[in-house]
């Protein structure tokens, strides 16, 4: 890896083409091709001046929105060797880069022979016809001659395309200075609408979308650039800004200067408008040589990078280059047999549309890997570029979808499944990664984004799963340990391995270093999915319950303690050591943790090896209560892991004094409300002899223990020594959380939280409604009050029984105002506890109203 690194780092440094000579020339020369010469006024004719507008706008639009994501994602890396399949290896990783490397380098090969094929047959009609001329031969010329420039090197290419672009501004000056005088507003209305008979939109926009597809051929131009972090963005720009503008005009003026009939009867129509028609024979010339040169420039660097990428074994000998620009002629040979081949294999067109479809996979691909990393909210993710928004990299990519099917469905479909089958063989051969690409980084964004959006969502022991912290000591006895937490993980939980280093200084560090070293070979070395986590302290009992509280992120808490029971060959044999193995036991169970300790040595694993999945017995010893019901829980998360899914559970009920039917249908019940698939049976006066009796033979057995003190000690009676010492592979269980196996949707915190705001809702109505009310009535008041003011103004006019009465009146009204006010503030105040009610059971309330904010 280091000689490749420092090879493709001075091929880097050795580049000597600029932005006019690396990007923009191959770039403009390609776009402005065969198209433009032989079907622009063709397309224009059929599909009428207006929809050639859209057909041209749609196409261009694509390439603008892949220029935006080109450019954004080439000034955020140092851009090297392989154009688009570096920029889309380095973002999506080696399995989608070398599927798209590989396909892009085939079908830029290929394309050197269309672009050639087109060449002889423009020079087939230019040649008098009494002289034999055969296209494909003269293609096979072009080829050779065309290899001469691969084989000596990008910059005796790029000499040849200035001659070929002094060609092709030649033609276009004679086609628009010949088209403008003669320009009439009338032949454009008369050419606005298609005519009766024409053909399909998307059948025209297939034909013309091949115009537009060589705005990245300077992309592959990467690793021959002085500063392509500059050069790619800008001169990719320049291409596509002229090139729109060449189509645009080209199309104004076909529209305005010949009628439909003859835009669609004759292919050469460009002649027919321009000035000098020798000199559009020499542009249509000029333009299939410079896009198969292109093409010739572009795919030996694809598929060199791919060498130097190793991803492929069978292309390793492409890797070498030549001359101080490192010239892969090895990878020209092959180009140029591909094209060779191409032309003597016939079924063209449908290879063409293949074609087409790579063309469009990888624009959709490098618009998709620039919408990933900008995903990923990566602080690595700094582009220079600043004209960027992700969702214009997310509409490319959606856009060049919807075209490839709308344009060729089947086609569409086969090249999809071609680069599928490369990316899965990748995906299976493919080694250790060679470079860091986003992938991690979007990983890390979504556990971030599922993390907040768990955390303010209100738990509920239907989302409960088992966050196991494993404490390994021994590294002998750490396999089995793994194992068995991968299986009560259950597909479904996390595993922390944790070992606890006592000491302190810098010397710990050391220590720490080299013991996550180990841990994290043992979890390679046997496959688990474990994360590993070494900590020191100067006392094991401060780190054990520092470890156990601060263990986690957000919702994501571990909530179950693994360890291993007390080795029994160990020389240290003492009631200390069983001592202060039940603190710690009890330190884990305090701060609300389960607790599984696993009793198994080397023989009961290799007996539980050579037991075949089916055959494969699950007992789990019931006493019907929290730890009964975890133990069956952790059975079931068992069978969900190979080679255990064939395994049978059994429920061995020792807490029934007798043995009923009415005891044996309570025992289904509780099994049937669980919803787990187990056989019953009730065992009576259990001891050790039953014990062992009944579960020998079986693969597991979950028994419950408790905490005397500091002692552990079985709720069935048997000392845990002899338990240990007679039955298979054990796991002693305690529970710390009561799971509700039966747990409804709407019952939990849910369901509260549903009361509460049905309550809120109801107090906030009951509120409003007394505030009305409330106002109503001290509007009566107010209305009382006014008139007897008006009457005691008028005194000589008004009775004095009426004075008396309004008086009562308005005194009344205002009572009763009053009241409906403390009754609205009552209701008010209902409002808030309901509210308070409402936020205790749901602590992340803002946070829900600052997220749908």
């Amino acid at each position: 890896m280091t000689t490749i690194g420092t090879k493709t780092e001075n091929h880097q440094n050795k580049g000597k083409l600029g932005t006019f000579s690396g990007v923009f020339t191959p770039s403009v020369l390609t776009i402005l091709g065969i198209i433009l010469f032989l079907r622009l006024g063709y397309v224009v004719g059929n599909a009428g001046f207006g929809r050639a507008l859209i057909i041209i706008t749609l196409a261009n639009a694509i390439s603008v929105l892949t220029s935006i994501s080109l450019s954004a994602i080439a000034t955020n890396i140092k851009v090297k060797g392989g154009g688009d399949y570096y920029l889309i290896s380095r973002t999506l990783g080696s399995e989608f880069g070398g599927a798209i490397g590989l396909v892009l380098f085939l079908a830029q090969s290929v394309s050197i022979a269309f672009y050639c094929i087109g060449f002889g047959e423009a020079v087939t009609v230019l040649l008098p016809q009494n002289i034999f001329a055969n296209p494909r031969i003269i293609a096979v010329l072009a080829i050779s001659f065309l290899f001469v420039f691969a084989w000596l090197g990008a910059d005796w290419a790029t000499r040849f395309q200035y001659v070929v672009m002094a060609l092709l501004v030649g033609a276009l000056f004679s086609f628009f200075v010949g088209g403008i005088p003669r320009w009439e507003f009338s032949t454009v209305v008369e050419n606005w609408k298609p005519q009766a008979e024409r053909l399909d939109i998307w059948v025209l926009f297939a034909i013309f979308f091949p115009a537009v597809t060589g705005f990245t051929q300077g992309v592959s131009m990467s690793g021959d650039l002085k500063n392509p972090g500059s050069s790619l963005p800008v001169g990719t720009f320049m291409a596509v800004g002229i090139s729109i503008i060449i189509y645009f005009g080209a199309a104004v003026v076909f529209a305005g200067v010949l009628p439909k009939e003859m835009l669609i009867q004759d292919y050469n129509a460009m002649k027919r408008v321009a000035r000098f028609n020798f000199l559009i024979d020499a542009g249509v010339v000029a333009a299939t040589l410079s896009s198969a040169m292109a093409s010739f420039l572009g795919a030996p660097r694809i598929l060199q990078s791919l060498a130097s990428d190793r991803i492929f074994s069978f292309l390793l000998s492409f890797d070498k280059g030549y001359g101080p620009l490192n010239n892969p002629r090895r990878a020209v040979l092959l180009s140029a047999a591909i094209a060779l081949g191409t032309i003597g294999l016939g079924q063209l067109n449908l290879i063409a549309r293949v074609v087409s479809m790579f063309f469009l996979i990888s624009y959709g691909l490098l618009n998709y890997a620039t919408f990933y990393e900008a995903r990923t909210a990566s602080p690595s993710f700094r582009p220079k570029f600043k004209w960027f928004d992700l969702r214009l990299s997310l509409l490319g990519f959606l856009a060049c979808l919807l075209v490839m099917l709308a344009i060729d469905f089947k086609v569409g479909l086969i090249s999809v499944s071609i680069l599928f089958a490369i990316y899965q063989y990748l995906k299976r051969t493919s080694g250790p990664a060679r470079w860091a690409d986003s992938r991690r980084s979007y990983y890390l964004q979504r556990v971030r984004e599922n993390l907040l959006n768990a955390y303010i969502e209100p738990e509920h022991d239907r989302d409960w799963r088992p966050q196991i912290l494993a404490f390994s000591k021994y590294a002998e006895r750490r396999p089995g340990l793994l194992r068995f937490a991968s299986w009560i993980g259950g597909r479904s939980g996390l595993t922390t391995v944790v070992k606890i280093l006592e000491g302190e200084g810098v010397r710990m560090l050391k220590l720490q270093e080299e013991s996550e070293s180990e841990l994290r070979s043992d979890i390679a070395a046997h496959g688990f999915a474990a994360f590993p986590l070494v900590v020191f302290a100067p006392d094991l009992d401060i780190a054990l319950n520092t470890l156990i509280q601060s263990t986690g992120v957000g919702p994501l808490k571990a909530n179950t303690i693994l360890l291993n029971w007390l080795d029994p060959e160990s020389e240290i044999k003492n009631d200390q050591r069983e001592i202060n193995f039940g603190r710690s036991l009890r330190a884990a169970y305090r701060l609300g943790r389960n607790i599984v300790v696993l009793s198994a040595d080397e023989d009961k694993w290799n007996t539980l090896e050579n037991i075949p999945g089916e055959n494969r017995r699950i007992d789990v010893w019931w006493l019907n209560d929290a730890t009964s019901r975890l133990m069956l829980l952790l059975g079931y998360l068992i069978t969900r892991s190979e080679p255990w899914d064939a395994a049978k559970i059994r429920v061995l009920a020792a807490g029934y004094k007798a043995n009923t039917p009415e005891n044996l249908t309570d025992l289904k019940n509780n099994l049937e409300e669980a919803r787990i698939e187990a056989e019953p049976i009730i065992v009576t006066n259990a001891d050790i002899d039953k014990l062992s009796k009944y579960s020998a033979d079986a693969a597991v057995v979950f028994l419950p223990f408790r905490l005397w003190g500091d002692q552990v000690t079985c709720p069935i009676d048997v000392p845990i020594e002899e338990i240990v010492s007679r039955l298979p592979v054990t796991a002693f269980v305690l529970e710390a959380e009561d799971i509700a196996l039966d747990a409804e949707p709407e019952e939990g915190t849910a369901g509260e939280m549903a009361t509460a705001m049905d309550a809120l809702a109801d107090a906030e109505k009951k509120a409003v409604e007394a505030e009305k009310e409330a106002s109503r009535t001290r509007e009566i008041a107010e209305t009382a009050g006014a008139k007897l003011l008006e009457l005691e103004n008028n005194t000589q006019h008004t009775e004095e029984d009426v004075r008396t009465k309004l008086k009562a009146a308005a005194v009344n009204a205002e009572k009763e105002a009053d009241k409906a006010f403390r009754k609205a503030a009552k209701a008010r105040a209902k409002v808030e506890d309901a509210a308070k009610i409402v936020k205790d059971l749901d602590p992340t309330a803002e946070l829900k109203e600052k997220k749908e904010q």
